[in-house]
């Protein structure tokens, strides 16, 4: 597996370029310190570079932290203060937290606002409202009036109520049976911040969040599964958050939360295929066109695992080229070559 080369890490310093998470440090032998790839402070010069694989190797030979980028941190890290927030808003969905009461927190309401925006792609009273429907979804369904549940959800008519449900699930409430939630979380991990979504099946849909084709997986699963993608509970998100921390520290090798994967009959035979790559082990994609029966048909096996939703636990980054070369991957060429490294793959 081919390394970057001092000039392309380099190349990444202070761009957007969030896939390098993980794959190296840059040192700064002028200042000192050390940061993340995509770093906003000042870009060095070529020369002042040391480049190491990881933090412990910057601290170890001498170099500090740095405070803008906060490299020892997990990327995309969800502050504590807004951490126990979502808490309480899941365990109270109908709670209502205004810019007020987030004063008397000592939390400026703009902060809040940008931090929603930027890693969720809505707004605070959006991401409450979406709980508080998300909520209503699942009392109307277990039978509770729809006009109760409007009242009892915060809102002060039934039409503004509706026209809410409505905005989300393109439905009325009283249609509550042609519809389903997946509910979605985002986390943090080594590599970068990912986003898990679930049914109550289990997981559907697990990505890195920078993924370019991550809006059409959500318009395809949305359409599969005839459910609107909602922020809420769900107990496959939180065992699939433990099982991945295990998984990232070493300490797990197989994966046990359910999945729910739909798609066509060839795709999900491929999906089934791929959870069958030992830990470890690579296979490349002409080898798994032959393990189907279809030794042609490596271009199909191919499209198949770049459709693969679950990443990581579906482990299409155990597919490589059959000279042993990384080939495409969704979450990046430089994350698979990290998982592989991870696995201990030769």
């Amino acid at each position: 597996m081919a390394s970057l080369s001092v000039q392309q890490m380099y190349d990444v310093i202070g761009t957007d370029a969030t896939e390098y998470e993980g794959v190296f440090i840059t040192a700064v032998k002028t200042t000192g310190i050390f940061c993340r790839p995509a770093c906003r402070a000042r870009k060095p010069k070529f020369e002042n570079v040391i480049f190491y694989d990881n933090a412990q190797q910057a601290l170890q030979a001498g170099f500090r932290a740095c405070k803008v980028c906060k490299p020892m941190e997990p990327l995309g890290e969800t502050p504590d203060y807004i951490r126990q927030i979502i808490v309480e808003l899941h365990e109270n969905p109908y709670l209502r937290i205004k810019d007020q009461d987030l004063r008397n927190r000592n939390i400026e309401p703009v902060q809040i606002r940008r931090w929603f925006k930027k890693h969720h792609g809505i707004t605070f009273h959006a991401y409450q409202r979406m709980i508080r429907i998300s909520a209503a979804f699942n009392t109307i369904g277990r039978g509770a009036k729809v006009s109760d549940t409007a009242f009892d959800s915060g809102y002060e008519s039934l039409s503004g109520f509706n026209q809410s449900y409505r905005s989300i699930f393109g439905e009325p409430p009283t249609a509550v049976n042609k519809k389903s939630v997946i509910n979605i979380e985002r986390f943090s991990t080594p590599v970068g911040p990912m986003y898990a979504c679930a049914t109550e099946k289990g997981i559907c849909l697990l990505e890195f969040t920078d993924r370019k084709m991550l809006e059409t997986e959500f318009r395809d699963i949305r359409k599969r599964l005839n459910a609107a993608i909602l922020p809420g509970e769900n107990w496959h998100l939180s065992q699939v958050k433990k099982e991945l921390a295990e998984y990232f520290a070493g300490n797990r090798k197989q994966f046990e939360v359910s999945l729910d994967t739909p798609g066509t009959e060839f795709q999900r035979l491929v999906w089934e295929k791929l959870l069958q790559i030992p830990y470890g082990s690579t296979r490349s994609y002409s080898q798994q066109a032959k393990i189907l029966d279809r030794p042609t048909a490596v271009r199909a096996v191919a499209s198949a695992n770049g459709s693969n939703r679950i990443s990581i636990i579906v482990p299409c980054h155990r597919v490589i080229g059959a000279d042993g070369n990384l080939t495409g991957y969704g979450g990046g060429l430089h994350r698979k070559k990290w998982l592989l490294e991870l696995e201990g793959a030769a």
